[in-house]
């Protein structure tokens, strides 16, 4: 299962997110949303958990606790939509 984690300070990395998912079981990966020209994070990511009961427990325990200063808010991931052409930025 894909995790949308919001919320997340600007200084939070992927090994923070690791650590606190994998207590719950297996992290297959994690990716911090970062901008392109920047470099920083722009708050927020996504944890996969190969298994759905060990990502179920995880969004329960962990959406609305605080990691480093922010209340983070955790959802289940929807799958990306294709923008059309003429939708596309330049």
């Amino acid at each position: 299962m894909k995790i949308h984690v919001g919320n997340l300070a600007y200084n939070v990395t992927e090994e923070d997110l690791k650590g606190i998912f994998s207590t719950f079981g297996e992290v297959d990966s994690v990716n911090v949303i970062k901008d392109r020209a920047s470099g920083r994070s722009k708050g927020f990511g996504f944890v996969e958990m190969l298994n759905n009961s060990e990502a179920d427990k995880a969004m329960k325990s962990l959406n609305g606790s605080k990691l480093k200063d922010q209340f983070i808010k955790l959802s289940q991931a929807k799958p990306p939509v294709k923008r059309s052409q003429r939708e596309q930025r330049y």
